[in-house]
């Protein structure tokens, strides 16, 4: 009787904390909601635009808060990792994300583009994730991804910057 008792006492604490996990997680999504409301929609042609490079298949990792490693962005589904294709085309960057809803950077919210170890709780040795920061309304986010096949990792680090420079050019160009 008092192993049953101590089994169900270990299977409500484990309950409890499941729930206040989950609970926690639906609270940062809506104050988070709050503070970034909505993410924009890829534009109509972006899938049969020319790419800038081929695409980067891999994993999305998921988005931060800029410059904060360990702040997930948990509002709508950001905050779950998924399998996706990175495009990079000249009105910006597609996530296209597999049970997830895409992710559209514009090119003139594009900052910078890195190469890390971290984000959101996946760390790895070595600089094994592509990171992008760019511009929501006041806000900059990181958006982590690790590809397939990293060779080309350094490559899109360039060009991501190379657009993000010209999208900037453009705009403080009377």
């Amino acid at each position: 009787m008092i192993r049953l008792l101590l089994t169900l006492l270990v299977l409500a604490v484990f309950a409890l904390c499941v729930y206040g996990m989950w609970r926690g997680w639906q609270r940062r999504a809506t104050r988070q909601e709050a503070l970034l409301g909505d993410f924009p929609a890829p534009p109509a042609g972006a899938l049969t635009d020319p790419a800038l490079l081929p695409e980067l298949t891999g994993v999305y990792v998921g988005a931060t808060s800029g410059g904060n490693w360990q702040d997930r962005i948990v509002v709508g589904d950001l905050g779950h990792r998924s399998v996706a294709t990175l495009r990079l085309l000249p009105a910006g960057l597609l996530v296209d994300r597999v049970a997830a809803s895409p992710i559209w950077i514009a090119a003139a919210d594009l900052v910078d583009a890195r190469l890390d170890s971290k984000l959101a709780g996946k760390v790895m040795p070595g600089d094994g994730l592509l990171v992008v920061s760019w511009q929501h309304g006041e806000y900059v986010l990181d958006l982590a991804f690790r590809a397939d096949d990293r060779a080309d990792d350094e490559t899109w680090v360039e060009r991501i910057r190379a657009v993000a420079e010209e999208s900037t050019t453009t705009r403080t160009t009377p």
